[in-house]
């Protein structure tokens, strides 16, 4: 049978996406010389207008203590997120949090959206009111809700095939059967093209498996593509002949953070990340995602730390979902860490390797602004890599593009993640991390470093870490004998024509 790959390139592509692009270049010029901060905006503002905010308040419940708390008293995860979430959604019950809804109501405030998970609201609000809202006793900071717009990776018209899969070890895990079944990946992005025959019947399905706080498309959707890409690599299957994901059964939900036209806001970044915890609205239902995929930053955050996020960051956290961010692609300069992605409740932020496992150029550096420890985290390929393209609507079914960026390296790990979640269901987060961590492969000098992090992921090597249990300390020197021991028994029982 013959395979049909469109590898677009940047040619066809233009023709095809010619109104889509001209569309979004119009949006980002309405955004130029627009401030950002919140001052300069008021100051730029005319009469009658409003100005989009996010105003938070104090006395914020700490998810962290929650889980902790729920440790203690060994609740269940199931039991664990419902308790998390019932906690947070009730601040907005509080007497502050009403009378806050109240004065912006009666200011003829718009577009009030509740963010329960780090208790704020949006809204799009007067811009008299403003100096009135920062005075008041219950309010913690008014921010300008700024628009940001959407990431871009480099695309080449042809590549290498796909290497990249064998380079972290994912072929091994699938050998043994686990292919990321009964695992639930989520992504923050474009968002997902429903079309394409490696993506479509993945998708978890229903009214909570799907989230545009634009309120633009009911249904999965995707315009430019990026979504569709970093879910493609994440758990893409095989209708070209040869699986295209890490974790080819898992299956997916999504929420798209940009509109149609490639902006997006902070508060609907906000609305989506809480969605993460709680998609039908039931907190007793266990529909959260075991792990999201995060292959954007704050594009005007270089060097600098931003925690925006870092509350919903830690309530990801608090309820067991792994977070996974692209580390941006900021490089070839030392200090060039992102927010959210140099957070501190981030523990992986991935940087992008060739073939080689030759650092890319444009991979940000560390150290983190945000912890001083090195960054990026971990390195994952991301260079010249292919995954799905859109079939705009079906028309092209068998769709493919050669892609780089860290935003292409992220999803490599949250594949791994699916991957050690589907092998050994019963580990922690906790536990799947430090797997994850501690059987990297060292590139660049020896020890984590400002370049590859803790080296290159192997997602092999990780669940060989899981299925051996911890070793106890009196071991010490013989652990990583054991390890070498067991990776090159595994390796020995593999198929030899590989």
């Amino acid at each position: 049978m013959l395979r049909f790959t469109f590898t677009l390139s940047a040619i066809s592509k233009q023709l095809i996406l010619f109104v889509l692009l001209i569309a979004v270049q119009a949006a980002s010029a309405r955004g130029q010389g627009v401030p950002t901060d919140l001052e300069g905006v008021v100051r730029a503002s005319g009469p009658g207008a409003t100005v989009p905010v996010i105003i938070r308040l104090r006395d914020r419940v700490d998810a962290r203590e929650i889980a902790r708390d729920s440790k203690r008293r060994r609740q269940g995860l199931r039991s664990r997120r419902a308790r998390l979430v019932r906690e947070l959604k009730a601040q907005v019950d509080r007497r502050r949090y009403r009378e806050l809804r109240r004065l912006l109501r009666e200011r003829d405030a718009r577009r009030i959206r509740e963010l329960w998970a780090i208790n704020a609201v949006a809204a799009e609000v007067p811009a008299e009111l403003v100096g009135e809202l920062t005075s008041l006793p219950q309010v913690l900071s008014v921010r300008y809700d700024a628009r940001l717009e959407e990431p871009t990776v480099s695309a080449a018209q042809s590549g290498m095939g796909r290497w990249n899969l064998e380079a972290v070890g994912a072929p091994q895990l699938w050998q043994l059967g686990w292919t990321g079944q009964g695992v639930v990946v989520a992504t923050l992005d474009s968002g997902v093209d429903p079309f394409h025959p490696d993506l479509g019947p993945a998708w978890r399905g229903g009214g909570n498996s799907w989230f545009d706080p634009y309120a633009e498309n009911p249904a999965p959707h995707d315009v430019s593509g990026h979504g569709t890409q970093v879910m493609g690599l994440i758990l893409g299957g095989d209708s070209s002949g040869s699986t295209i994901g890490m974790a080819p059964d898992a299956s997916w939900i999504a929420a798209k953070i940009y509109d149609n036209s490639g902006v997006g806001t902070l508060s609907a970044i906000h609305a989506s990340l809480q969605w993460l915890l709680d998609p039908d609205g039931a907190p007793e239902t266990d529909d959260a995602p075991d792990v999201v995929n995060n292959s954007w930053n704050l594009l005007n955050s270089v060097g600098d730390c931003d925690v925006e996020f870092q509350d919903d960051l830690a309530a990801l956290r608090a309820a067991e979902i792994a977070v996974v961010f692209a580390a941006g692609n900021s490089g070839p300069n030392a200090s060039t860490s992102m927010s959210p992605a140099n957070n501190a409740p981030v523990r992986f932020a991935v940087g992008s390797v060739d073939q080689s496992s030759t650092l890319a150029s444009g991979s940000a550096r560390g150290p983190s602004t945000c912890t001083g420890s090195f960054y990026p985290h971990v390195v994952a390929p991301g260079v010249n890599v292919e995954s799905t393209g859109l079939t705009f609507g079906g028309l092209i079914p068998n769709s493919y593009e050669f892609v780089s960026g860290t935003s292409i390296a992220a999803p490599h790990v949250t594949g791994a993640f699916a991957l050690l979640k589907s092998a050994v269901p019963g580990a922690t987060l906790e536990e799947l991390e430090t797997a994850m961590e501690e059987t990297t492969l060292d590139l660049g000098t020896i020890g984590p470093d400002d370049q590859y992090g803790a080296g290159l992921i192997d997602v092999a090597a990780a669940h060989l870490s899981l299925s051996a249990g911890a070793v106890p300390a009196l071991w010490g020197p013989w652990a990583a004998l054991l390890a070498g021991l067991l990776v090159a028994r595994a390796w020995a029982a593999l198929p030899q024509d590989r």
